[in-house]
């Protein structure tokens, strides 16, 4: 797919107009048409400056599986959330497809004995979530939590972590991992 069909179709799967897009970036819709037509071939910064009212950076531009996108607001049945986890610990990822999704959010499972890995876990941003049923053992940095049905948590996930299910039932959890904005957006830095 080439450059004018693929804005033509994240723009319409985002429901801007032409008019629209055109209003956001300061250009004119004439020139919209013509990327989309590929009449014309914009510049690098150009498809960017027109992108960022959509907005979707270029990776994700070049990237995106059209295909199997979904509309930014829509249901996901549970057959249709992607399997993101590993052997005993089940990570259902709610969302995928959609354009550059502020969080991630996935209904996870452990079973009895099961963890998320001998090596300690460490991303920047923020991890929230609860514990729907079960128990989980939480370890962030040196201490050691233990967690029940109705329990939550949120945390720097830059620090190392580690979930376990020391129980001898299934503990399900639902967790939101929010990422770091970048420099530029964060208060106090300029």
């Amino acid at each position: 797919m080439d450059v004018g069909e693929r804005l033509k179709a994240i723009r319409k799967l985002k429901g801007i107009s032409q008019r629209e897009l055109a209003k956001r970036v300061g250009v004119t819709n004439s020139t919209i048409s013509m990327i989309e037509k590929n009449g014309v071939s914009p510049s690098v910064s150009s498809l960017k400056k027109v992108l960022s009212g959509i907005p979707i950076s270029i990776g994700d531009f070049f990237t995106l599986d059209l295909e199997n996108i979904q509309p930014d607001l829509a249901v996901f049945s549970a057959e249709s959330m992607p399997e993101v986890g590993t052997a005993g610990w089940s990570r259902k990822l709610v969302g995928a497809g959609i354009i550059q999704r502020l969080a991630d959010f996935t209904r996870e499972r452990f079973a009895p004995g099961a963890d998320s890995g001998s090596e300690m876990l460490q991303a920047g941003g923020e991890k929230t979530g609860v514990i729907v049923s079960g128990c989980i053992e939480l370890t962030v940095g040196f201490q050691v939590y233990e967690l029940n049905e109705g329990d939550g948590f949120c945390f720097d996930s830059s620090r190392p972590h580690r979930f376990r299910n020391t129980g001898d039932t299934e503990c399900e959890l639902c967790v939101v991992n929010v990422p770091l904005p970048p420099k530029s957006h964060q208060p106090g830095i300029s």
